[in-house]
């Protein structure tokens, strides 16, 4: 719990977070996000509750085992990009030789070497952040907490950063991934916190909530039109010689026999139960909490 003056911004907040998983820390603006990864970076303390680290309370020194790439970037913008880099990285222990050696591995990766000696108010806001999130997983942390990482990224450079963030998580490090942006979510995540008002309001698996969000609708691609008697059709259109059916099912008729009951009429292409999106799962259980 967080108390802050007249406003409580985390109450009853717990949290299990798989080693080695990407895990979603969602909610809207103002929900306790940020208030809950300054108490894991040791920034600010709870007034009651502990967070613990492969099982032991956090320490102050542990925070050397934690990388955290914030929303709100906080490079130095008149210090030299890869001055700045090795002053980052010997904060976190490292000694020059190594810093130097796996930051010219990254530079050279993300294709920025040529900005080595150039001031920070010399790049573009994608290249700061590509700067910014060597320097947040450089000394190999244990845990690392990114905040909107993908915020003032291209398509291909965000794809570049989840395709790390994948091979991170492959390595074993567990990651606290917390994001307005759905669909990199179901992408990147396996389980996630939804915080609302300072509370959980929706915690689990997401492919588990996906799931248990259905609204029981079906996309079916025939060879001919189909009718059912047991489903409703909300639309039916011939595209490049085959029928695409959006079907909602009207009893507790199963999958398997809907689609026995289809093939029976026509040959079919492909049949998918159609599950919400992160998107309207996150805005359905915001609105009604």
């Amino acid at each position: 719990m967080k108390q802050y003056a007249g406003h409580r911004a985390l109450d009853g907040v717990s949290l299990e977070i798989p080693k080695g998983t990407v895990y979603g820390l969602l909610g809207p603006n103002g929900a306790g996000k940020t208030t809950l990864i300054r108490i894991i970076n040791c920034i600010t303390a709870p007034d009651s509750g502990e967070v613990l680290l492969n099982g032991k309370k956090l320490q102050l020194e542990d925070v050397r085992n934690i990388g955290y790439l914030p929303e709100e970037r906080g490079l130095y913008k008149k210090m030299k990009v890869g001055e700045q880099a090795v002053y980052l990285a010997r904060l976190k222990g490292m000694s020059k030789a190594d810093a130097l050696k796996s930051l010219k591995y990254w530079f050279e990766k993300f294709e920025i070497q040529d900005w080595w000696g150039k001031k920070v108010e010399e790049l573009s806001k994608g290249m700061a952040q590509k700067v910014q999130f060597i320097t947040t997983i450089l000394h190999e942390p244990e845990l690392l907490i990114f905040d909107e990482p993908f915020s003032g990224f291209d398509p291909v450079n965000a794809d570049l950063l989840k395709r790390e963030i994948l091979a991170l998580r492959d390595q074993g490090t567990t990651i606290i991934f917390s994001t307005h942006n759905m669909e990199s979510v179901e992408e990147l995540c396996e389980n996630i916190s939804l915080v609302h008002k300072s509370k959980v309001v929706l915690q689990g698996n997401v492919a588990e909530i996906r799931a248990s969000h259905a609204s029981d609708s079906l996309f079916v691609k025939t060879a001919d039109a189909v009718t059912l008697e047991n489903c409703d059709i909300i639309s039916q259109i011939q595209k490049n010689g085959a029928f695409e059916t959006t079907l909602k099912k009207r009893n507790e008729k199963s999958n398997n026999e809907i689609l026995q009951e289809i093939i029976a009429q026509t040959q079919v292409y492909s049949f998918e139960e159609l599950l919400p999106t992160m998107n309207d799962i996150f805005i359905r259980t915001v609105t009604k909490a």
